[in-house]
């Protein structure tokens, strides 16, 4: 009797996934994905099940940002795609490879308003890089093959691929089919040389140089040759928020903490792996220098001359970690002779004010004071911490906060600002480095968005430290004693529950949660919370800041003054 050669859809699309190398995937299943999901697991891929898709979304774009391969993520149709749009949309902002996959309805039944129907290709192609059906289930493999590859070629981005579950659960013979071999690294693509020659003189002209560095140098895994170029150059340096640790924050050539100085200074600016976006304040003044040239390095050529667009003939396209070389090549026998006292001194006022802040051990607690405990505590149990920090004035303070040696070790809400991927980026932390621990530095109100994932951190065994930031509000909270005289009074919209016990959540899904009012008590728990090796919640109670100006600290500054009347 001859042996079959048939083979049901959903071992298809496993064995396609592990043929390509794929070794994790994110989702949360229901008809009819649960199939794939099993034949994965069997297949020897771990699937990480989630509460909600859009942290599972979330997870799979950040270990395609700390891998540098698509991130997978497995979802139903209808709703569950939905909710991943979260996912998409992150990704496609902050260029991180995610494949999704999701289930549809039986292809026979389309337009007839079949069980969670969404015409999901077409909803999602203006949003990714590719989005489609396989022709027929013998073609599977080879369109899981291209959404794959296409996530991460080029420009990184978001790809889907559609399920109909009469794939899923039907069979074809394997002959039919195409073999699939492990996806090979991404090609690196060097700049026009004669460009690069250009760029090389500007920095040699420049009064002061600066390299900006973007958390596509980060990705691009090109922290070598950008640490050559800098130390050899003595070119000072200033890390984007995610580009922190590709050059280590300790350089003496990091002028983070004399940002606003360096920037109205520069002449000339070599942007590694970064837009010239809100983050960078779109690379104009009163934040930049009044014509300053910029040599910006991209992946992607419609990327080059955005905003400050007069800077379009400087930009080089390539792969950052090619270009960086052939920069120090062109440049071998310079280096920048000095950094202004100026500058240097600014560093140093802004250095001790920050230290001022952190050391105001007053109730109650501050933000610097607390990110100076936790800090001291890292040091301390010589914890490699992986930081992932989300919240308005959490994050934004926590970014200068924390000094990161290495690069990929820092996660925050990124391009769309995006509230709710925490503890979603610490699972991925977490399976991605697993020689690392999540550190999470979390708003409250951040937190609340995907609180529910730390029973899928502790059911999945993925350690992680996380500390709220409770301070009873959206930006800041409100004081209980305002409103405990006149229960009545209506709330502002952007109060919270007064020192909510979110360490509670934490015991009631299995971790372990802490409850922190003072400096001694979160001392103590930062130290249990990095050593124990469980999932732990350190609630911090804040001061409300109930009196402080609500506006995100970062895009204030961008704003123009008014004109002077003459």
């Amino acid at each position: 009797m001859p042996l079959t050669t048939t083979v049901v859809g959903a071992n298809l699309i496993a064995s396609s996934l592990y043929d390509l190398g794929v070794r994790v995937i994110f989702g949360i299943v229901g008809i009819p994905v649960i199939e794939v999901a099993d034949a994965c697991i069997e297949k020897g891929i771990r699937f990480i099940s989630f509460r909600n898709e859009q942290s599972a979304s979330y997870a799979a774009t950040a270990y395609g940002y700390l891998t540098g391969k698509p991130g997978v993520c497995l979802v139903v149709g209808g709703p569950g795609v939905l909710h991943a749009i979260a996912g998409i949309g992150n990704s496609t902002s902050n260029c991180f490879p995610l494949l999704l996959l999701a289930g549809s309805s039986e292809s026979h039944q389309v337009y007839k308003g079949a069980f969670q129907e969404i015409d999901q290709v077409s909803m999602l192609t203006p949003f990714t890089k590719f989005a489609g059906r396989p022709p027929s289930l013998s073609l599977l493999p080879s369109t899981i093959e291209k959404a794959y590859r296409l996530a991460y070629y080029g420009r990184p981005g978001a790809t889907y691929i559609d399920l109909p579950a009469d794939y899923i659960q039907g069979s074809v013979d394997r002959m039919e089919t195409q073999p699939l071999y492990p996806a090979s690294t991404a090609p690196k693509v060097m700049a026009d040389a004669s460009r690069v020659k250009k760029a090389a003189q500007l920095i040699r002209n420049a009064k002061l140089p600066l390299v900006i560095i973007g958390k596509g140098a980060a990705y691009g895994q090109a922290e070598d040759a950008i640490r050559e170029l800098i130390d050899e150059k003595s070119i000072p340096f200033l890390p984007t928020p995610m580009g922190k640790g590709v050059v280590p924050d300790s350089s003496p050539l990091n002028f983070a903490a004399a940002r606003s100085a360096i920037l109205r200074t520069s002449d000339v600016i070599l942007l590694l792996g970064g837009r010239l976006n809100w983050i960078l304040h779109y690379g104009e003044p009163p934040k930049f220098r009044e014509g300053v040239k910029i040599i910006q390095v991209d992946i992607a050529s419609e990327e080059i001359g955005n905003n400050n667009s007069g800077n379009a003939e400087y930009g080089l396209v390539g792969d950052v970690e090619q270009v960086v070389r052939q920069l120090s090549a062109e440049l071998q026998d310079y280096k920048f002779p000095s950094i202004p006292k100026a500058l240097v001194a600014s560093r140093e006022e802004n250095f001790a004010v920050s230290e001022k802040k952190a050391n105001n051990a007053i109730l109650p607690l501050t933000y610097q004071h607390c990110y100076k405990i936790i800090k001291d505590a890292i040091r301390a149990t010589d914890t490699r911490a992986i930081f992932v920090s989300e919240g308005a004035n959490a994050m934004d303070i926590a970014r200068s906060a924390f000094d990161v040696e290495e690069p990929r070790q820092r996660l925050d809400a990124g391009t769309m600002a995006t509230m709710g991927v925490g503890i979603g980026y610490a699972i991925a932390a977490a399976v991605a480095c697993p020689d690392h621990l999540p550190v999470c530095i979390e708003g409250d109100s951040a937190f609340g968005f995907s609180a529910m994932e730390l029973e899928t951190a502790t059911r999945s065994g993925l350690p992680m430290a996380i500390f709220v930031m409770n301070n009873n509000g959206v930006y800041h909270g409100v004081e209980p004693a305002a409103y405990s005289a006149s229960p009545a009074k209506p709330l502002p919209s952007t109060a919270l529950g007064f020192e909510t016990r979110y360490d509670l959540i934490a015991e009631g899904v299995g971790g372990i949660g802490l409850i922190a009012r003072t400096p001694e008590e979160l001392k103590e728990a930062a130290t249990t919370a990095l050593t124990n090796g469980a999932v732990t919640v350190v609630n911090v109670i804040l001061d409300p800041g109930a009196k402080t100006k609500l506006e995100f600290g970062w895009l204030a500054s961008t704003k123009k003054k008014p004109a002077s009347k003459l």
